[in-house]
């Protein structure tokens, strides 16, 4: 089965609907030019209400690493995202903290991919780019050689479409939003049309 990750959940009310659709994971973005944004306090409070069953994952950008171990010391999250410069290095120092790594790749084309394949990531994320709602060619996927969570420009119209390219997993923001604020009814489509089998 695949796995369905909900990112960009910001509101008590995100929760609830996360709470009912039992998303694998749920995403927390803690960077501060992202409409997204949410606070480590805010973050806190909501995974305090948030189906133990679900994972909750921090997403930052070239954030120190100080304020991702913290986040995780306090439970707030439980996986790091990364959508920045982080280098081997950096992934590394946070698996030598008992901390789960999810790099995301920006895929343009097939150096994309083995940078992605030879990551020391837990796991990889291919997206198009930073959340700008667009899809990326998936031709260039014939060259992955590893799980991988799918992400960028996915929507509960063309989700059918890439799951048909057996992803770990599929991670979804702007395409279950009205508005720029998750939507119920878009969520609940998404998640479906991933589990209708």
């Amino acid at each position: 089965m695949i796995k369905i990750k909900m990112c960009g959940l910001r509101r008590e009310t995100d929760i609830e609907y996360a709470n009912k659709l039992m998303p694998d994971y749920i995403g927390y973005v803690f960077t501060e030019k992202s409409k997204r944004y949410i606070t480590p306090e805010k973050a806190g409070k909501l995974t305090e209400i948030l189906n133990k069953k679900i994972t909750p994952v921090g997403v930052f950008v070239n954030s120190p690493i100080k304020n991702i171990i913290s986040l995780t010391e306090s439970e707030t999250i439980k996986i790091a995202q990364l959508h920045g410069n982080e280098n081997n290095e950096y992934i590394s120092a946070l698996q030598s903290e008992n901390i789960i790594v999810i790099k995301a790749f920006i895929i343009k084309s097939e150096i994309d991919i083995e940078l992605a394949n030879n990551s020391p990531a837990d796991h990889v994320l291919l997206d198009a780019g930073m959340g700008n709602g667009k899809t990326f060619n998936y031709s260039l996927l014939k060259n992955i050689r590893r799980p991988y969570f799918l992400a960028g420009g996915l929507t509960p119209e063309n989700i059918l479409n890439a799951i048909e390219l057996n992803p770990y997993a599929v991670d979804v923001s702007s395409g279950i939003e009205t508005n720029g604020f998750k939507d119920f009814t878009k969520m609940k489509k998404f998640t479906d049309s991933v589990r209708k089998d």
